[in-house]
């Protein structure tokens, strides 16, 4: 297949090659799943990817990349929803390589950039703590140095398909001095490692999705420390503005959405006038989130960095989308309770799972309540 040169192509000619390739490519039997599929389940489309050299689309080209812009990450995500083209493991690609890139060596980006990009290693992340979610500078995982090695101790919670991983990438504590910010190292794990337990969390929709993930004098070289001791805060944060965006896409809640209005017009409820008084104020919920969203991705297109009332988008599009699937359980009756597919006329959908995926939106990414106090006091400036 010859491939199509992207920077000679306007945006909406760069959108409809990426919707033509994702259209012939992505697998029907994947579209919209009702959970998040794994490494396993979508390695094929990973190497479908990287056959046509768009694995990473924000890593420069001289590391294999496609160099685009944020603006144009942004439309590969889109057209990637519009198929229900399920998110892989892929924190290496999105999270790691772009820090490697950065603040990596240049040994640690020859053994590392190579092999992830092609998927020969999938990474997991390793941030949260139980205790320290929102509140990710209080981690108390530690790793003490011992000779040319870290010594490493503690425990990692929710970490997303860590029982697929090869290695972790985590934040560590290398120092209690000072603000507990001033305190955190960033390192790179072998998951093979001796001292290394994870055990799985099932979730509401009984999917192996979470992970603990246990830490018992794991040593781990200090050249896979990336960066400067105790300066892995300010490596951790360097990539929030692009996910503010990605986090705050309209296209989290238009899928869902558009599920609820096939369900109601499968039922016939729209000729209830308390229901559709619901159903069109969520609408235009969603039909002003897109246009905030559009305002905050021209400043994107136009090169600009993102402020913190970006945090407004994600904030506005994880509690719209569990007010759609609050409605939408209230539309399907008894069969939201069922533990497999309901039938809307030609295709069908797991309402219970949809509902459920919908819980953790106002949690993950940075609580509803963390946004509220970013906005409050870096937007409105409010006494914090």
């Amino acid at each position: 297949m010859g491939a199509v040169d992207l920077d000679s192509l306007d945006d909406h000619a760069f959108r409809m090659e990426v919707r033509k390739f994702v259209e012939a490519n992505y697998p029907e039997e994947l579209r919209f799943s009702s959970v998040r599929l794994g490494w396993r389940e979508t390695s094929m489309w990973h190497d479908k990817l990287y056959e046509r050299g768009w694995a990473a689309p924000g890593w420069p080209k001289e590391y294999g990349g496609l160099g685009l812009s944020p603006y144009r990450q942004v439309i590969i995500q889109e057209e990637f929803a519009r198929f229900g083209v399920s998110r892989a493991p892929d924190p290496g690609i999105n999270m790691l390589g772009p820090l490697l890139i950065r603040y990596g060596t240049e040994e640690q980006k020859k053994e590392f950039l190579p092999r992830t990009l092609s998927g020969e290693i999938v990474w997991a992340q390793g941030y949260s703590e139980p205790g320290s979610g929102s509140d990710l500078a209080s981690l108390r995982t530690e790793a003490v140095p011992d000779g040319e090695d870290f010594v490493v101790n503690g425990q990692k919670i929710w970490t997303t398909f860590a029982h697929e991983a090869d290695w972790i990438f985590m934040l560590v504590r290398t120092s209690k001095e000072g603000k507990p910010q001033q305190g955190i190292s960033f390192l790179l794990v072998d998951k093979s490692t001796p001292g290394i337990e994870v055990r799985p969390i099932i979730n509401l929709t009984m999917h192996h999705e979470f992970n603990e993930v246990f830490f018992d004098d794991v040593r781990v070289p200090r050249k896979n420390m990336v960066g400067e001791l105790n300066k892995g805060w300010t490596i951790a944060k360097s990539l929030l503005g692009f996910e503010r965006l990605t986090l705050g896409s309209p296209l989290m809640a238009t899928d869902p959405l558009f599920r609820l209005r096939a369900l109601a017009e499968a039922r016939g409820v729209f000729d209830d006038p308390a229901f559709a008084d619901k159903y069109t104020r969520l609408r235009m919920d969603v039909e002003d989130l897109a246009a905030t969203y559009a305002r905050f991705m021209e400043v994107v297109r136009a090169g600009g960095e993102l402020g913190p009332d970006a945090s407004i988008l994600k904030l506005w599009v994880s509690e719209v989308y569990q007010a759609i699937t609050d409605l939408l359980l209230e539309v399907a009756g008894e069969d939201s309770a069922a533990a497999q597919d309901t039938v809307v006329g030609n295709s069908s959908m797991h309402v219970a799972n949809i509902f459920f995926t919908a819980r953790p939106r106002t949690i993950a990414g940075g609580t509803s309540e963390v946004q509220r106090n970013v906005i409050a006091k870096y937007v409105l400036g409010l006494p914090g």
